[in-house]
């Protein structure tokens, strides 16, 4: 094709977009109302996968031994505890230590509280603290070390404890964002490639008379068309454009004026370096495709060519 000919495709495709200004700007606005929404779930998607990445770091489970255990069984359950596949790693804390840990969370009063306990009369039971490779397998480990315990005659297992129901709810609203943003996005995008494909029809049953006398004169059905697609790109081009600028201005105060409150619970958003990349050019791309299919769809069942 002819650098003059992709030119004048381009020309024509933007007076395509002038001669229907209403519906242009039905089909702009909705796939730019469609992007928006799907870029808040991208946007509340990332960061909740991200929260989700701040608590694994802290997910372990925490197996407390019987006050009377001895070294030489504190080693072997050490041992079955390393077997287990799913496990990443097992931290002894002796009872000692457990009791300084203790001591540093209760601050300067508690310190005070806790000074008449030592070595001789400390309460707290050796333990160990496990990680896990993959978090939604905590529960799995948890019953693994049950039933190691159910097969110890000594029962040296007093407890195992770790935050299941923490965990559990944070993979359900993962996977309900998830879902929830699928139907939503998935029902705009049917919603916005209808508008699109209703605009260039518009188009085409404008300019049939015009249409014909290309044929007659010996127009390909390529030449034809192509103005058409080149319609559709623009309108999903520029619909996405303001869609993903409205999205990283919102996102941007957003952060801004909530990072001063929520940095006192530890929790960080991601940074708009990491969703101007995924989130900004993904909705500008998939705007784009919208348009230039949703052209495709109309082309094919209006265009006899």
């Amino acid at each position: 094709m002819r650098f003059s000919t992709i030119l004048r495709h381009i020309r024509e495709g933007f007076k395509n977009v002038g001669r229907n200004g209403w519906m242009t700007f039905a089909s702009m606005s909705s796939i730019a109302v469609s992007l928006f929404i799907l870029g808040v779930f991208m946007l509340l998607a990332i960061n909740v996968s991200k929260l989700a990445d701040q608590l694994d770091s802290q997910v372990q489970i925490n197996v407390y031994l019987q006050t009377d255990t001895t070294e030489a069984k504190a080693q072997e359950i050490e041992r079955l505890l390393k077997r287990i596949p799913e496990v990443k790693t097992v931290t002894f804390v002796s009872k000692a230590e457990g009791l300084e840990r203790f001591r540093d969370s209760m601050g300067e009063e508690g310190r005070a509280a806790l000074d008449g306990y030592d070595a001789e009369n400390n309460p707290l039971p050796d333990s160990f603290e496990i990680e896990a490779f993959d978090p939604q397998q905590i529960s799995y480990i948890a019953k693994q070390i049950e039933a190691i315990n159910l097969t110890d005659p000594e029962k040296s297992i007093e407890r195992v404890k770790y935050g299941k129901d923490t965990i559990e709810k944070l993979f359900s609203i993962t996977n309900a964002v998830r879902n929830i943003g699928i139907v939503i996005v998935l029902g705009l995008t049917v919603m916005a490639m209808f508008l699109i494909s209703t605009t260039i029809k518009m188009t085409i049953i404008a300019r049939r008379r015009e249409i014909s006398i290309m044929k007659l004169v010996g127009a390909t059905n390529s030449f034809i068309r192509w103005p058409f697609f080149i319609e559709g790109a623009i309108i999903g081009f520029f619909g996405s454009l303001l869609s993903a600028a409205i999205l990283m201005f919102g996102y941007s105060q957003l952060v801004e004026s909530t990072s001063a409150t929520v940095g006192l619970y530890m929790i960080q958003f991601a940074t708009m370096d990491e969703v101007m990349s995924s989130v900004g050019g993904s909705i500008i791309g998939l705007g784009t495709v919208l348009g230039i299919f949703g052209s495709t769809i109309s082309v094919r069942r209006y265009l006899r060519v």
